[in-house]
């Protein structure tokens, strides 16, 4: 099966919907003595809670990473590899980057708690640079289920993220209703897993053959969502809230899942339109780079806002009006300039960096099968573990090097690497040996 562009359109579209959701929403204010607080837009002006109904497009992240991962999966199978060995190199496409920015990150929080930084200015850019991290241990978590899941897909087809679906709602009643602790983590991977899982269904061309299906998934996802935050408990907020009880995202609710339907529907209606759009050659120039630049992007893209509150912030120099006015919405327009264009910066001088990444990961491969699994397994726990870890309390909790985190996902990484880098050898030892 050729590639099929759009899947790197919706990379690229929810990138950069992501990125400017996150520099729109971001406050700065700066208090008489010098300190920086971000105060939460979504709580202080509370109508722009309605505004993450355009932003939240983590559903297209996952839709778009089942259709990729199930071809991908789909050809390692006929060429006759393992799970674990393509499991190994595919968990090392995220991990590398998400090693090289953790370490970089963490060896400014060393230096900056060192040399004595105020330490809730210190927790404040370290929860500032980790913001985005809950999606990789959820991503590492469907990539490892991968096998499973495809294999629940060629049999099932369709009934799976049905199925899916209705356990994450009874799960979501347990939270809800009962507060049972713990068993709402079940819903990041159940409600996410139902976006990734309709990725198989749609390369596969299940929800495609009749039009009117996704036109259902569109209207009656939407339908559910209204009906859910009108009539049930749920806010019409699609990230989160500090106070709000029950929320939409931590864990993902029912609400959310409806929200994943019906933008899983929205997007196989206009799939053929934007891949009209797709073969003029201009259009392509554009999102391809993009598309290939979506995890340098998603890493690197709060440090800009850093840079802005260095720059401007505490040397006094940003105009200051009222959170919300209409002063400070006009204001946002140089302020997405200025990181605009600071991001391009840091993407450029990362450009090095990231070549010798890609000359190492290639190094990595290919898929041939791996004589011991267990030390990938247990690095991939490490590592979801540590990136959990680091999503909830950031990169300097309470001002302090975070050294569990740190060194679990440094190990974690280090036992992928090395299990992939041992087959790699093994194969060029033994070509005729490699399973493709």
């Amino acid at each position: 099966m050729s590639r099929d562009r759009c899947v790197d359109f919706l990379r690229a579209w929810a990138i950069v919907s992501v990125v400017l959701g996150h520099w729109l929403i971001t406050a700065l204010v700066r208090e008489p003595g010098g300190r920086i607080l971000a105060p939460e837009l979504l709580a202080t002006v509370p109508w722009t809670q309605w505004l993450t109904l355009g932003f939240q497009i983590m559903p297209l992240f996952f839709l778009a990473g089942g259709h990729a991962a199930g071809g991908s999966w789909a050809r390692a199978r006929e060429s006759g590899a393992t799970a674990a060995g393509w499991l190994g190199r595919r968990a090392l496409r995220l991990l590398l980057p998400v090693g090289v920015y953790s370490g970089l990150v963490l060896v400014a929080v060393g230096v900056c708690a060192a040399a004595g930084v105020d330490p809730d200015t210190l927790a404040l850019a370290g929860w500032a640079m980790a913001m985005q991290f809950w999606f990789l241990p959820v991503y590492l978590l469907l990539s490892a289920l991968t096998p499973v899941m495809y294999a629940a897909h060629r049999r099932w087809g369709t009934r799976v993220p049905s199925a899916m679906g209705a356990v994450a709602l009874v799960v979501d009643v347990l939270v809800v209703r009962e507060h049972t602790p713990y068993v709402g983590l079940l819903d990041y991977v159940l409600v996410w897993g139902v976006a990734y899982q309709l990725g198989f269904c749609w390369r596969d061309g299940l929800l495609t053959g009749r039009r009117y299906v996704p036109l259902a998934m569109a209207a009656g996802g939407a339908a559910a969502f209204a009906a859910l935050v009108a009539l049930g408990p749920f806010p019409v907020s699609l990230i989160l809230v500090t106070g709000q009880h029950p929320g939409n995202t931590d864990p993902p609710s029912a609400a959310m899942l409806a929200w994943v339907v019906a933008q899983a529907g929205l997007c196989l209606l206009a799939a053929p339109a934007v891949r009209r759009g797709l073969e003029r050659e201009r259009v392509w120039r554009v999102v391809r780079p993009l598309s290939a630049a979506s995890m340098t992007l998603y890493l690197w893209h709060m440090l800009p806002v850093l840079i802005a509150a260095a720059a401007f912030y505490l040397t006094g120099l940003a105009p200051e009006p009222g959170v919300g006015s209409g002063a400070w919405w006009a204001l946002r327009v140089p302020w997405l300039l200025v990181l605009g264009l600071a991001l391009a910066g840091v993407v450029a001088a990362l450009g090095p960096l990231e070549r010798a990444l890609a000359v190492l990961y290639e190094r990595t491969g290919p898929d041939a099968g791996l004589r011991r699994a267990w030390p990938l397994w247990l690095g991939l726990a490490l590592d979801v573990v540590a990136l959990s870890r680091l999503a909830v309390r950031g990169f300097a909790p309470d001002g302090r090097f975070p050294a569990l985190p740190a060194l679990g996902l440094a190990l974690g990484t280090a036992l992928v690497l090395a299990t992939r880098w041992a087959a790699a050898r093994r194969a060029a030892a033994a070509p005729e040996a490699v399973l493709r």
